[in-house]
């Protein structure tokens, strides 16, 4: 874990990411920045500064439902983001500890906030009540006429600057700031309120590269300096959950035949033919293994079960299965999903899927909701499609 520097002692962070990205024509906080979904390099440059006691995480219903399990092993609190971005910041603000001397509120679409302009950030909110990051406006700003067909002025760029996030407060100061916001109203910026609440808010001079990617071409941009960070982003803080994403890839085949038990996902499925094999047979827990074990780089199943063992002749793969989770743990790895699909010509598995997703999901000790089934044919082709093998292929995520 990355030590905590105790100058702010009980500063916190919100990190709002519930946008819906219409003008990404998708999910922008969770689209692919340098390999990683964008959020994680966000929440990264908070959880990795030794800033903060806590970060809580506004997000989407379906990106709550989907990531929020994730985000709670990696020690980052999560809330339902709300209607409205004000709507979303109260939610995350009843998770803020009573102690919290100074909250810092950020956007999720942000990623390059540094350490050091945090720091400033907190530091003046400390002195002042509230600060904000802004940078001076590059390009001559105009006013446009009503209708948009004319303009009508020119603004002094001097005195106009572009402000950015994060922006932070004294507890009491982002307290009053939420009381006075009006029901339904929706503020594209949280700390205008304070205008009205008689609150001078200090501006903390920052850099144009702490860009908030909005636009597909902000994604561009965005992918360009991050092929320009060398330290911090080539290796991430050890504290940070997004380093602690991982995914690995199994594949298992066995031939069928008679006389053998077909068992697939620690189910006995209903057949004249069984898989043969030094253990069981069970391709669908074998590649799911597989695939768990080269998440963390710990090789496959034939290094812990080799086949040259003739003791463990016929054992379940129940028991691999077993071994593999104590590996994961061993490593402090933790299963998100699985995902799993198989390639048979007979039997049909369909009526099968329930079960064995219930199985591998007790066996592995995760929620059902994390395990997907597949069943695929090869429409007679090959030694699959004339039902003379089953072949498994799994993908599985985990953090660590």
């Amino acid at each position: 874990m990355t030590r905590k520097e105790t100058t702010h002692g009980g500063a916190e962070a919100i990190i709002l990411a519930g946008g819906s990205g219409t003008r990404m024509g998708g999910d922008k906080q969770y689209l692919p920045l340098a390999g990683r979904p964008m959020l994680e390099w966000t929440v990264e440059a908070f959880t990795g500064s030794g800033l903060f006691s806590s970060v809580i995480l506004a997000l989407g219903p379906e990106n709550l439902k989907k990531h929020g399990a994730a985000w709670a092993r990696a020690g980052v609190k999560t809330v339902p983001a709300g209607a409205t971005r004000m709507a979303s910041l109260k939610n995350a603000f009843r998770l803020v500890s009573p102690g919290a001397a100074l909250v810092a509120v950020h956007d999720g679409a942000r990623p390059f906030a540094d350490k050091q302009l945090i720091k400033a950030c907190l530091d003046r909110a400390g002195a002042a009540g509230a600060a904000v990051p802004a940078v001076p406006l590059k390009d001559t700003v105009k006013k446009i006429a009503a209708g948009g067909g004319a303009f009508e002025g020119t603004l002094d760029r001097a005195a106009l600057v572009a402000v950015q996030t994060p922006q932070c407060y004294r507890r009491g100061v982002l307290e009053a700031l939420l009381a006075a916001a009006r029901p339904g109203v929706d503020y594209t910026d949280e700390s205008q309120l304070l205008e009205s609440l008689g609150v001078k808010v200090a501006a903390v001079p920052s850099s144009y590269r702490n860009i908030k990617v909005t636009t597909p071409e902000d994604l561009l941009i965005a992918e360009a300096f991050m092929k320009n960070e060398k330290n911090v982003r080539t290796e991430p803080a050890k504290a940070a959950p997004a380093r602690l994403c991982r995914a690995g890839f199994g594949y298992d085949i066995h031939r069928l035949v008679e006389g053998r038990p077909l068992i697939l996902g620690g189910v006995k499925i209903d057949y004249l033919k069984g898989l043969l094999g030094h253990s069981d047979g069970d391709v669908v827990l074998h590649s799911v293994c597989d695939a768990l074990l080269g998440s963390i780089s710990a090789g496959e199943i034939g290094v812990y079960f080799p086949p040259t063992d003739l003791t463990l002749m016929g054992i379940s793969s129940v028991e691999i299965a077993k071994k593999t989770l104590e590996v994961l743990a061993a490593r402090k790895a933790g299963i998100v999903n699985v995902d799993i699909t198989i390639l048979a010509e007979e039997p049909k598995l369909k009526p099968y899927y329930d079960a064995i997703r219930d199985s591998v999901a007790g066996i592995l000790k995760m929620d059902r909701a994390d395990v997907s089934i597949k069943a695929k044919s090869r429409e007679g082709l090959g030694d699959i499609g004339h039902g003379e093998a089953i072949v498994c292929y799994a993908v599985a995520s985990v953090v660590k």
